[in-house]
């Protein structure tokens, strides 16, 4: 799973295990100043190797048999989404994939967040009351860095900040985490690609080991997933949706994934869609979103999905963890 070279799924890293953590108090993200943030360090304590918990390198299906848990915009069901505290939180609890969504500022940056629109999980409408409706793209990364993005789930995350694309990924980077990107309605943001590449780029997430083994790029726009594909052909990418299996072929020669609601999948369908491989040469693979309960990822897993992106990882990796 995710591997850039058509052999790196059979270099797959030993599994290690974490062990359980206790974590008193959540953490919260520095002010969006250009660099990394300041956090809490987070003690892990590893398990035996094989404890099926957290992987390392290629996150192809475990060793154990069960499909890889990717924290959907982090751990969000514990901490508020696409913020750096989710991102930790997903870290502490043993999780190295993580998920976010990239839109681009007004001014062509890159930031971290869902909504087009600022809304639902900032304090935008009262830090700039005449700048209705408050969508992305029509604000500066440094108006959007004085935004609330964490009081809107809990008093505890006051004052954490909407990450830049640069800051999210030094935090991984810190953490040791890999990355699901996702571009985010990309038919607002012209030259969005070029933009995420750039920064991905100038972090050193474009080097072999990060596209070998720690990076994806996703959309459900397929005309940018081909962009991303032509830019640079030895990123992983995936199609987010389930286009009907007659079309899979045409897919498969820009995308390496194949990523649909879970509500969509059947076992035929992730059966077509391992039969045919991508453009690095190995089958395609089905990630399944976004799964939050212990009986869908059952279901799933079942299937023979590659992996299952959700926001309380925890709950998915205890339902499917075979021992």
């Amino acid at each position: 799973m995710y591997a850039g070279t058509p052999n790196a799924s059979v270099a797959v890293a030993a599994l290690l295990g974490a062990g359980t953590l206790l974590l008193s108090a959540a953490l919260t993200d520095a002010p969006d100043t250009g660099t990394a943030g300041a956090r809490r360090p987070v003690p892990v304590a590893h398990a035996a190797p094989g404890a099926g918990v957290r992987t390392v390198g290629d996150p192809s299906r475990r060793l154990d048999g069960a499909p890889v848990v990717i924290a959907h915009r982090g751990a969000s069901a514990y901490a508020p989404e696409n913020t750096l505290a989710a991102v930790d939180r997903a870290d502490a609890l043993g999780f190295d994939w993580v998920e976010n969504d990239v839109q681009l500022t007004r001014d062509g940056v890159p930031v971290v967040v869902h909504d087009t629109g600022l809304k639902r999980t900032t304090d935008a409408e009262e830090v700039f009351p005449d700048r209705s409706p408050w969508a992305v793209g029509d604000f500066t990364a440094a108006e959007i860095a004085r935004l609330d993005a964490g009081s809107w789930f809990g008093a505890r995350f006051a004052g954490a900040r909407v990450p830049t694309l640069r800051q999210y990924l030094r935090r991984l980077t810190e953490n040791g985490q890999s990355l699901l990107l996702e571009i985010k309605s990309p038919e607002r943001y012209p030259g969005i690609e070029d933009a995420t590449l750039a920064v991905l780029g100038q972090e050193g997430w474009l080097d072999g080991p990060h596209v070998r083994d720690r990076l994806v790029v996703q959309s459900f726009d397929a005309d940018s997933v081909r962009t991303v594909h032509a830019r640079r052909p030895d990123v992983v990418t995936g199609v987010l949706g389930a286009p009907a299996r007659g079309e899979l072929p045409a897919y498969a020669r820009f995308t390496d994934r194949i990523n649909p609601s879970h509500t969509a999948l059947t076992a035929d369908y992730v059966a077509a869609v391992h039969a045919l491989k991508g453009p690095h040469g190995a089958p395609l693979q089905v990630d399944a979103w976004t799964v939050n309960d212990a009986r869908a990822a059952l279901r799933v897993s079942g299937f023979g999905v590659d992996g299952i992106i959700t926001n309380a990882p925890d709950v998915v990796r205890e339902a499917t963890t075979t021992g």
